[in-house]
């Protein structure tokens, strides 16, 4: 990746100054042709390893975003408020940062690509909405919205982990209680048994599989490291990749759970995009593409180029498939009614809370799931023993 500092022109003839990353000479030239730019002069310039740099989370977003609204919002300059908010950083390195995009708008560079710096620290979705208020001249507002947005990721995030605790701790003491079982009570009853020929084939299987998990408890370990790298090496190849998205919103009892929090971050993305100015195209992407399911974003390719054309959002995404008709309905009214951005953001309320009612229902998936394999390992524990128990028993009667 290299960086290109370049000095140009907008269509309306206003100079514009900043950095894009790209791949190549070629890659910058498509991009900045694709912001409209004219570009008078540029030059390479050493891209430091900013990537590597821990992205910032959604409460860190929304609290530097709310920051720089109120700022904005009360009559200080954009340098003035970007100097402010890299002292207000918690961390060393989150100072560093925000100091280095103060510095670069200082020097006469936008603010959005000053951001563009830090692609990888910064999401894409931020950085389009920053350009899209800095060529309406609403960045005040845009950055109470990105606020608002990010709280509410945050708050999403924080659900989902508040609703996994439980499961993880079972999930913890089922495997603990499994092991404990297998390496510690099952040996004891191997002793019942005055030759190993004595046993039920069920128990001999089991006693095989307490003496391996006692001696050669290394193998396990190496298969489980195997089967995690070769599932990662497998979920890199794309066509898997899709088949597993596709799976993962298509599943009987899962799929329109999960449908339902896409919904909620897809319609609070497109209106947050939309309601900013930016073309309904961009839109379809950047909110496809925040979901982070491969399988959605390939089918949003043909509802782009669908929408290039002239058809209608609401009958573009209704044939996809994904969102449910109800969504799809109240796109349509929107269209109708020339009021899309202000009913992409009652619907994104709406989807948001039935959003925290999946979780919760996701949730309550796993727990009988887990219950389960629990109590099959102890069945399978009692079945291999009682013979022997049995055994000993008549053993004392007679």
């Amino acid at each position: 990746m290299k960086s290109f500092s370049y000095v140009g022109k907008t269509q309306a003839g206003k100079e514009v100054k900043g950095t894009i990353n790209a791949e190549d000479e070629k890659d910058f030239m498509a991009q900045a042709r694709q912001k409209g730019y004219e570009i008078l002069r540029y030059e390479e310039k050493d891209i430091k390893s900013k990537n590597t740099i821990k992205k910032f989370t959604t409460k860190d977003l929304a609290f530097n975003c709310r920051q720089l609204a109120a700022m904005l919002t009360s009559g200080l300059t954009l340098v003035k408020a970007l100097d402010i908010l890299s002292k207000e950083q918690p961390s060393q390195q989150a100072r560093e940062i925000w100091q280095s995009v103060y510095e670069n708008v200082q020097k006469g560079e936008s603010f959005s690509s000053s951001l563009e710096q830090y692609r990888g620290v910064f999401p894409e979705f931020l950085i389009s909405m920053v350009s899209a208020g800095e060529s309406s001249g609403s960045l005040d507002v845009i950055m109470q919205r990105m606020s608002d947005h990010y709280a509410k990721e945050n708050k999403m995030h924080n659900t989902i982990k508040g609703a996994m605790t439980y499961p993880i701790i079972l999930g913890i003491l089922c495997i603990v209680i499994i092991i404990a079982m297998f390496t510690f009570i099952m040996p004891t009853f191997a002793g019942l048994y005055e030759s190993p020929d004595d046993m039920p084939a069920f128990t001999k299987v089991m006693m095989a599989f307490s003496d391996s998990l006692v001696h050669f408890w290394y193998i396990y370990i190496m298969v489980i490291v195997g089967v995690i790298f070769a599932v990662t090496y497998v979920m890199k190849i794309p066509a898997t990749r899709i088949k597993w998205d596709k799976l993962i919103i298509k599943g009987p009892a899962w799929g329109p759970l999960v449908v339902k929090i896409y919904t909620a971050r897809f319609a609070r993305t497109l209106s947050s995009l939309y309601s900013s100015g930016i073309p309904m195209v961009e839109c379809l992407q950047r909110s496809s593409a925040i979901l982070g399911n491969r399988y959605i974003n390939e089918l949003f390719v043909n509802v782009v180029d669908e929408v290039k054309q002239g058809e209608t959002l609401s009958s573009s995404i209704q044939r996809t498939e994904i969102f449910d008709s109800m969504f799809c309905s109240i796109i349509f009214v929107g269209e109708e009614a020339g009021a899309l951005d202000t009913i992409l953001s009652k619907t994104a309320e709406y989807y948001d809370e039935e959003a925290d009612s999946a979780v919760a229902r996701l949730v309550s998936l796993l727990e009988p799931v887990m219950i389960i394999v629990m109590g099959v390992a102890v069945c399978m524990l009692l079945l291999a023993v009682f013979p022997a128990l049995y055994g000993s028993f008549d053993a004392i009667a007679a």
